[in-house]
């Protein structure tokens, strides 16, 4: 019986020593420091790159530079999609300016000459077809509307003149306080808190006692 007991014993620790043999505790606690460390180092060593440093505009330049090219200035502060707003404006508003120019020489000379004494001048009749009689006409009517569709086409010219000159000051505008906002913290990182404040006054040897109200950013 006593030998069946040490027997058991032996048999018992040569599988334990096995055991350790294939799963050392040394190896794994190493194996796990190593990868610590080296988690570690890789964190350190990577380089932190913050967006705000990549790109740092002048205000003044891009100012500039949208005064002397519109549009020059959205390209400068990296601002892309506001450079068909800026072409688009001005397309638009030159050919307005252009369209109600003409219509406005065509309506100013035929007022001008029915208006006159000469009979050579009929400018008026283009806007007819060439069945219409001079005779047919009413040439008090005729007067007042070439007045007033001269005078309309002159109006809506000189708005769309004032138009481009609105949108050039806007993009030169644009351009300068876009580049100065270009660092400003927008984040979500803002915090507000309330708290009891003593106020001197000017009036009275004692204090008052107020809420004072401080923003974090």
């Amino acid at each position: 019986m006593a030998l069946v007991l040490v027997c058991a014993v032996f048999a018992c620790s040569v599988r334990a020593q096995d055991h350790d043999f294939l799963l050392p505790r040394d190896t794994i606690v190493v194996a796990d420091s190593a990868m610590m460390l080296s988690g570690t180092l890789d964190k350190e060593v990577k380089p932190v790159v913050n967006d705000k440093l990549k790109f740092n505009p002048d205000p003044m330049r891009a100012m500039w530079l949208s005064a002397l090219c519109p549009g020059a200035g959205q390209i400068y502060n990296r601002r892309y999609w506001k450079l068909p707003i800026v072409i688009g404006a001005f397309v638009g508003l030159t050919y307005g300016t252009s369209w109600n120019n003409r219509m406005l020489n065509d309506y100013s000379k035929a007022y001008r000459d029915i208006t006159d004494n000469d009979p050579n001048t009929r400018s008026y009749m283009d806007f007819y077809p060439p069945t219409v009689k001079e005779s047919d006409l009413d040439k008090s009517w005729l007067t007042n509307t070439l007045k007033s569709r001269k005078d309309y086409y002159r109006r809506y010219r000189d708005i769309c003149i004032i138009g481009i000159a609105a949108v050039y000051l806007l993009n030169v505008i644009d351009a300068y306080v876009d580049a100065s906002m270009m660092h400003f913290d927008v984040s979500d990182d803002l915090s507000m808190q309330f708290k009891p404040a003593v106020i001197e006054s000017t009036l009275s040897a004692l204090p008052s006692v107020g809420l004072g109200c401080a923003f974090s950013f």
